[in-house]
């Protein structure tokens, strides 16, 4: 019979006196993989972070193997064996993999050098365990965003933990990265290492987890064995009440009206010959697999990257020559992939953030000065549009908010321009199903007033779900474009996955 590994009672937690834990209790075994659930702002990360040594409880208990557990910081937690995968990664861009893996004990030569031979033998046999085939001596920001969610654990597994923390593993994952990955976590578990597994994707949840616990604004809801819950009976605990359709109604009705007009978009080991339109009103959806070109076309269209050849036109004029700022100004937004590191300061109170690129439009010329009223009136109506919550203080940084209210910060920063395109990657990446729907519900609206929308997501359902129109992207090439009456998921992955004379004998016989 497996022994108590971790055991937390009475567990309580306030900031700016919000109560954000109450009472929590939880006792999971060794060698059990434990599924924490619940919507954006329900408490799930600040528990996590108690274990992980990031904060303090105000009240409760924590044993960790019988033994009291009181860590003071990451590294005190560390010693006890534990280890946190951050659903934001905590990597240096300028190392290697090798020097991240090892960067708070790099090994020594006996004349304490570091001894990068020993180094990168042992990170290349972790990487090899999280089936990772690189150079240990690749700087990390050649790497894309999966394959550095898997140098994160490699990291994690160097400490051989016997308490494993992570947060959102997949979201940046591949669905063979995935599958790879859980294959990995099933073998430590079979060698006695406890996971906490916090998730959105509730199928992955009842894939891995043997038991699942259930938080609704930081209490528990209900735990209890896996096999026990189905995912609309999870989902209607999480969000204290019955489960409805997993995408609203759809409104939009597109024009024929070229917004964004990209012909014959090149640049080398890229992308190659791209060509599409998006229509106003219209939501058209851009799949693939990781690597496929999908985010690099993106940032070349909002002018972060460069382009070799190609014309890009939006609204009937070319943009191809502006610089970022100036496609900005024309109505064009870009929401990032990343919205810490690209879309938010994270230090910087909600207000600061959402006023970042809207600013100048409220400045009154010639001085600039800024029309403070009209700009906080503009705030609290967008505030409204995203559904920020109302008990939210303006003055908080947005750091300390859920990752869906952080994602809901960033599209107000954009939607406050007023764009006519709006480029969104990955708009709903670590996202709750709650948050999920009211983000779909906005793009539907507006669509519905005219915007037109192009949205790059790793969910093919989500695409499915909320498009007109999808483009399929592999090896930097547009393969295949799909009408909604056309909407198959096995020919989406199909021409993902390069099965370029499979899919186009699919598209023959839908003709």
């Amino acid at each position: 019979m497996n022994s108590t590994l971790l055991e937390m009672t009475g567990i309580r937690k306030s900031f700016y006196g919000v109560d954000v834990l109450k009472d929590v209790e939880l006792r999971m075994q060794a060698g059990q993989t434990l599924g924490l659930v619940g919507e954006n702002g329900a408490g799930k990360s600040t528990l996590m972070n108690i274990i992980g040594g990031n904060l303090r409880a105000d009240a409760g208990q924590m044993q960790l193997a019988g033994e009291l557990y009181v860590p003071h910081t990451p590294r005190d937690a560390q010693r006890a064996g534990v280890a946190f995968i951050h659903q934001e990664l905590n990597l240096f861009a300028n190392l290697s993999i090798a020097e991240n893996i090892f960067l708070t004990s790099f090994p020594r030569t006996k004349l304490r050098n570091i001894d990068y031979n020993d180094m990168h033998q042992r990170a290349d046999a972790l990487l090899e365990q999280v089936g990772l085939r690189l150079s240990p001596r690749l700087l990390v920001e050649n790497l894309s965003a999966g394959e550095r969610q898997l140098v994160e654990i490699a990291k994690a597994l160097r400490l051989a933990p016997r308490l494993m923390i992570l947060d959102e593993p997949t979201t940046s994952l591949t669905s063979r990265e995935t599958a790879k990955l859980f294959e990995l976590l099933v073998s430590l578990q079979s060698n006695g290492m406890g996971l906490l597994y916090i998730s959105h994707a509730l199928g992955d949840v009842k894939r891995l987890c043997d038991e699942v616990l259930v938080l609704r604004d930081g209490a528990v809801v209900g735990q209890g064995p896996m096999c026990d819950f189905e995912p609309n009976q999870l989902v209607s605990m999480m969000v204290g009440r019955e489960s409805s359709d997993q995408f609203p109604p759809r409104h939009n009705h597109p024009s024929k009206v070229k917004q964004l007009d990209v012909q014959h978009v090149t640049q080398p080991g890229v992308v190659r010959d791209i060509s599409f339109v998006l229509n106003g009103g219209e939501v058209l959806g851009i799949s693939g697999l990781m690597g496929s070109g999908r985010t690099e076309l993106a940032r070349i269209l909002f002018g972060l990257d460069p382009m070799k050849s190609g014309h890009i036109t939006m609204c009937g004029e070319p943009i191809e020559r502006l610089p970022t700022a100036g496609r900005i100004a024309r109505g064009m937004a870009m929401l990032t992939e990343s919205r810490r590191e690209d879309g938010l300061c994270m230090q910087a109170s909600i207000a600061e953030n959402m006023s970042l690129v809207a600013e100048p439009k409220y400045a009154r010329p010639p001085w600039g000065l800024l029309r403070k009223a009209a700009l906080t009136s503009a705030l609290h109506a967008m505030r409204n549009a995203v559904k920020l919550s109302a008990s939210t203080e303006w003055h908080r940084p947005v750091q300390t908010l859920s990752g869906g209210n952080q994602q809901k910060v960033v599209l107000a920063k954009w939607l406050l321009n007023q764009p006519k395109v709006l480029i969104l990657d990955e708009p709903t990446r670590g996202i709750d199903v709650g948050a999920k729907f009211e983000i779909y519900a906005l793009i539907d609206r507006l669509a519905s007033d005219g915007q037109s929308i192009l949205i790059i997501s790793s969910e093919i359902e989500e695409l499915l779900g909320i498009c007109d129109r999808i483009l399929v992207m592999s090896q930097g090439e547009i393969k295949d474009e799909l009408a909604r009456n056309e909407f198959d998921q096995s020919r989406i992955m199909l021409a993902a996955l390069q099965a370029d004379h499979v899919a186009a004998s699919l598209r023959d016989a839908d003709q």
